[in-house]
């Protein structure tokens, strides 16, 4: 398995040694550098899913989907982003301009905050903390904020409607997701997303072989609690059309709206990701103990593990909001706090007792 770092250390060895730069310009450098590449990533993986949800919505309702521009209609999400960029962006009259201005850049920051910590290869994370699982909860949390503010300061009736109840399904669903990656933690015993990886290199090591029941539930619930998350079907009662038109970007226009189209479709990324790092076992290859196979395994880059795996619950997911109907909002509520969130915390009492007496597959 190529091991990334070697990359990074190249590049700050030629900064500092080949151009002869200082700590401040070499840290600087390195920073813009990361930056620039993280922005680029989460526009093109934003293409590539809004793209891939029009193909697999018009091929479960059995029709083509866009076809027109490019061919397949590849250029159409292109031909959509520029038309997104050149329209106008307006204020709405009577609104809290502060906080509707801010609210776009809150819910992009917290999405471009918990998508930096995503490990794409080994030695490729941008974030990697001993802490990690608690600041990636932490940060991706901020979104929540941007929301209720989206709907507070645009002064409609509709979009404060739709800002308490993305708030309130948002923080509720965070205490499932928070209690399944707690139940991760107590198996690999670290909160830092390399070491999660790490602890699933090798022949049935992924956390749902490892933990089997408790690591399976865990997934299953945490698949679930992101989906409502990242408000998607059938958790989109902030965006119900038939009810609040465009839920809290009703007032939003040009790239104002635009933040939030992405970071809503990099949020089913960033779930996904989770999901394929901490259950799946992110980049690292299938195992199986066979030797020839796990060394043609190993020759697949671990970027490439990684996307695969998180493209296919990212499919799953898009499975799931095309098939069954949107819930009323007490329906979501009752799902978490009757169900979700009870089996959860019966699950993490179940895993540490699978840990304590060493009933987990080594």
């Amino acid at each position: 398995m190529f091991d990334f770092s070697i990359v990074t250390q190249w590049f700050d060895s030629l900064l500092r040694d080949t151009c002869g730069l200082g700590d401040f310009w070499t840290i600087l450098i390195e920073c813009v550098v990361v930056g620039l590449l993280i922005l680029v990533g989460y526009a093109l993986i934003a293409i590539a899913l809004i793209f891939m949800e029009r193909k697999v919505c018009a091929y479960f309702q059995c029709r083509l989907g866009p076809m027109r521009v490019g061919p397949w209609g590849i250029l159409q999400v292109f031909a959509d982003v520029l038309k997104m960029l050149i329209k106008e962006i307006f204020f709405v009259d009577r609104a809290d301009k502060f906080l509707y201005a801010l609210a776009p850049f809150l819910v992009l920051i917290g999405s471009v905050g918990a998508f930096a910590f995503l490990p794409w290869n080994k030695g490729a994370g941008v974030l990697d903390f001993n802490v990690g699982v608690f600041l990636l909860t932490a940060i991706s949390s901020i979104g929540v904020v941007g929301i209720f503010l989206a709907g507070w300061g645009s002064n409609n009736k509709y979009s404060v409607v739709s800002a308490m109840r993305g708030a309130v399904q948002m923080i509720s669903y965070e205490m499932s997701l928070c209690l399944c990656l707690i139940t991760a933690v107590v198996l690999t015993g670290t909160m830092q997303i390399s070491g999660i990886v790490e602890a699933q290199i090798g022949p049935w090591r992924w956390l749902l072989v490892q933990g089997h029941i408790p690591a399976i539930i865990a997934f299953l619930v945490f698949l679930v609690a992101g989906n409502a998350e990242a408000n998607r079907g059938p958790f989109d009662m902030a965006e119900a059309e038939s009810e609040l038109t465009a839920g809290h970007h009703t007032e939003y226009s040009g790239m104002g709206f635009g933040f939030f189209y992405l970071a809503e479709y990099l949020n089913l990324f960033i779930i996904s990701g989770i999901a394929a790092t901490v259950f799946l076992g992110g980049w690292a290859p299938i195992n199986i103990g066979i030797a020839a196979f796990d060394n043609v395994m190993d020759y697949i880059p671990g970027i490439v593990w990684f996307m695969g795996k998180t493209f296919f619950i990212v499919w799953l997911l898009m499975w799931v909001r095309w098939t069954y109907p949107r819930l009323r909002i007490d329906q979501i509520l009752k799902l978490e706090w009757k169900y979700l969130m009870p089996l959860s915390l019966v699950n993490l009492v179940l895993m540490t007792v699978v840990v304590a007496l060493g009933l987990y597959i080594k």
